[in-house]
């Protein structure tokens, strides 16, 4: 992940100009080059398949956009753009930016939200585990395929790490688990999911 930006961009300038780039996201008015691998894109695109089938099979009214910003209306000038995030089609009606623009400003749209872990970990444990949290987004995964983050994250030794974040007031209440063990997800009971079966190859 890298900082490009010298001056202070608004919200406005970022949606007009890289709105519809999936490479770039805004923190409080900087702009922030995703810098996605293929290795981090093939993760994230085995979590969205993982989580499609389970929303068919129970027969919900969610779905994984193609792409979306997360727009917090705030002051902050920020635009998150998380590699997965499932919304609720019945809530999107709320939604004052969604008609013009994949722009979803409230936190009770979104039922999910993934970060696949790259080289800005600490962005992904710790800022958005509060910004997420704030917007009262109720699950939160940091899928580490790489064990990238810090120990106190992570643990002894580091090794790839799946975290569940569950809201429980407006802070989340984690869970960590390895590669072969069963991921327990609140909104997603009867999911199959471990960590080594959505590894790049």
């Amino acid at each position: 992940m890298a900082y490009l930006s010298s001056q202070v961009i608004t919200v406005e300038d970022f949606l007009s100009q890289y709105g519809d780039n999936p490479r770039y996201e805004l923190a409080d008015g900087e702009l922030i080059d995703r810098e996605p691998t293929g290795p981090h894109e093939a993760v994230g695109g085995k979590l969205a398949a993982k989580l499609n089938i389970a929303i068919a099979q129970a027969n919900l009214p969610w779905f994984i956009p193609r792409t979306c910003l997360i727009r917090p209306f705030s002051d902050v000038a920020t635009a998150r753009r998380p590699d997965v995030v499932v919304l609720d089609e019945t809530v999107l009606a709320s939604e004052p930016l969604w008609q013009q623009e994949p722009v979803i400003t409230l936190g009770r749209t979104i039922k999910l939200v993934v970060e696949v872990v790259s080289t800005n970990w600490e962005t992904d444990y710790a800022r958005k585990v509060e910004e997420y949290a704030l917007l009262g987004i109720p699950e939160y995964w940091i899928v580490d395929y790489c064990g990238l983050g810090g120990v106190a994250f992570i643990g002894k030794p580091k090794q790839p790490t799946f975290t569940v974040c569950e809201l429980a007031g407006d802070e989340y209440q984690q869970t960590r688990y390895r590669l072969n063990e069963p991921i327990h997800s609140p909104f997603f009971p009867n999911l199959n999911l471990q960590l080594s079966q959505v590894l790049p190859r």
